[in-house]
Parts: structure tokens; C-alpha cells; sequence
């Protein structure tokens, strides 16, 4: 059975109604990841969640181990991934409190975030053309139409850099680009399920419109966690319904991500490096 994992982002800390099996803390070869992984059931389905920010809201978006969280994920079996968010809108017609299942994302990160598995000795060029595993994108609308929540499928989310927010020229400038939605966090987490050959998808909830809107008011923590708190009530909603109607086996390309992206020589990967992808790349270079 496909287990279904869920990175929780501002204002979502748990899921509500999850029967907890085990928490636990995961070593990974690239570090601690965010926080504990709670394994449970729910709606008949086995769900592992963990937070992205840590419970206490501890770790700004350019500190979070990405590499951790999703190798930890991959560890635990997980198949399908969604990943909830905040995130500013650049467009008129996406209204706070929407939500937004992105199909493209823009790297405009100015740090060095981590965001391979592929380094020291091996190299795998991944297609990421299409960034987010459209069957669950399209399976995470279904449910919040499903649940009469208004949301939108498709548009392109930026990532700035963080942890202050856009500037009025930057916000303008990503609007001029057909940006759609703007985030800190989800493009290294896009790429790395991807080499882990794991299903991923984004549910964007708008809290704001970033700092653009003449007559709105200006991005404030203030503004997004009054709009958190009503979005997260309306995820939980959503992520019930889709995991309740997650199909049993993955039919995708995500699946097999890696089958002809590692390049290197197999006798030129050491075995220190095999053991340490194992799981990530097991099935290609033994």
C-alpha cells in the first residue's frame, strides 16, 4: 500500500483525526531533518507527517535541511507527497484564503540551499520539466472541490529567498514574468522528491497578496497568521478527503525518475556512496 506523506508548513503542525502509530527521529547521512516524523492512520490510509519549520516554528526557510526531510521520507516508504504551504498572491483572481496547486516553480533562492542527493563522486541529471506529479496535483484539487473550497490549478510559484518579505519592485518584477503565487520553501523540495522518485505536489494556501495590491493591506506576519488559521481549518478538510481516496499503486513517471538519469560509471561509484544512496538509487546500480 502507497504511503502518503505530508510536509506541514506555517500554521499546520499536525493533522487532526490521525490515529498516531510512533513519532520518531530520523539520522540521516545529510543530518537531522525538521523535527519527528508522526506515523499513523488515517482514513484507512498509512500517513507519515512532519513539520517543515520544526513545532515551535524554529527554522527560517534557508536553514531547513531539505535533503534530511525528504530522505527521511524516502526511509519511511512514503510514495506520494504533499506538501502544505503558505504563500503570497501575485495575481488578482487568487484571493487570500484561496488555495493554489502549482504546476511550475522559479528558483530565486540567493543562498546555497541543498537541494541533490547527487554530489562527490556521482552524478544524475533528472528530468525536471514538469516539477510536480500531475495526478496528485490534479487529485488534491478534486478533493478541495470536493469539500467546496475554492482553489486553483496550475500557475507557476516563485521562490524567494526569505525570511523578509518581497519588495514592492521584486514583487512587480515577478508579476511582469506571469508569476502566479510566491514561497520560500518548496522548489528544493520539488527537486529532491524527484531524484527520490517521489510523487510531489504543492497545496498553496494565499494569505496575502505580497506587497503589490494598491488598495490591500501590505504582507504583515499579523495578516498571514489571521489568514493561516483559516486555511489550515480548510487543508485539514482537503487532506482527509484525498487521503481517503488515494489510489493504491502510482501509475506516474515520478516512479522511475532515475532510470536513465545517473551518468556516472557504476564501477566509478564507491561503496560508501552506494551505501549511502541506497535507498535512493538500490535498484539502478546493483
Amino acid at each position: 500500500m502507497a504511503k502518503i506523506g505530508v510536509i506541514g508548513g506555517s500554521g499546520l503542525y499536525e493533522i487532526e483525526g490521525i490515529k498516531v502509530k510512533e513519532s520518531l527521529k530520523i539520522q540521516t547521512p545529510f543530518g537531522e531533518p525538521s523535527g519527528e516524523y508522526t506515523i499513523g492512520e488515517l482514513q484507512g490510509k498509512e500517513v507519515v507527517f512532519l513539520p517543515r519549520h520544526d513545532k515551535e516554528h524554529s527554522i527560517s526557510p534557508t536553514d531547513i535541511n531539505y535533503r534530511a526531510n525528504i530522505y527521511g521520507m524516502k526511509k519511511l516508504g512514503v510514495e506520494w507527497l504533499i506538501s502544505i504551504s503558505a504563500c503570497g498572491s501575485l495575481r488578482e483572481e487568487l484571493k487570500p484564503q484561496d488555495f493554489v496547486i502549482p504546476y511550475q516553480f522559479v528558483d530565486r533562492t540567493s543562498q546555497a540551499r541543498r537541494h541533490t542527493f547527487f554530489e562527490k563522486g556521482i552524478v544524475a541529471h533528472i528530468g525536471f520539466a514538469h516539477p510536480v506529479c500531475k495526478d496528485l496535483a490534479k487529485a488534491l484539487y478534486e478533493s478541495a472541490k470536493y469539500e467546496k473550497i475554492k482553489a486553483h490549478l496550475g500557475g507557476t510559484y516563485v521562490n524567494m529567498e526569505g525570511p523578509q518579505f518581497s519588495t514592492l519592485a521584486e514583487s512587480n518584477l515577478y508579476r511582469s514574468w506571469g508569476m502566479d503565487i510566491i514561497g520560500m520553501t518548496n522548489m528544493a523540495e520539488a527537486r529532491l522528491a524527484r531524484e527520490a522518485e517521489i510523487c510531489y505536489a504543492t497545496l498553496a494556501a494565499v494569505t496575502d497578496y505580497d506587497c503589490w495590491h494598491e488598495t490591500e493591506e501590505t504582507v504583515s506576519v499579523d495578516v498571514i497568521v489571521d489568514n493561516l488559521k483559516k486555511n489550515v481549518e480548510k487543508a485539514k478538510k482537503i487532506l482527509k478527503d484525498i487521503i481517503g481516496c488515494m489510489e493504491e499503486k502510482r501509475t506516474c513517471d515520478c516512479r522511475n525518475a532515475l532510470k536513465f538519469a545517473i551518468i556516472t560509471d557504476r564501477k566509478a561509484i564507491s561503496k560508501d556512496t552506494k551505501e549511502k544512496l541506497d535507498i535512493i538509487i538500490g535498484k539502478y546500480v546493483k
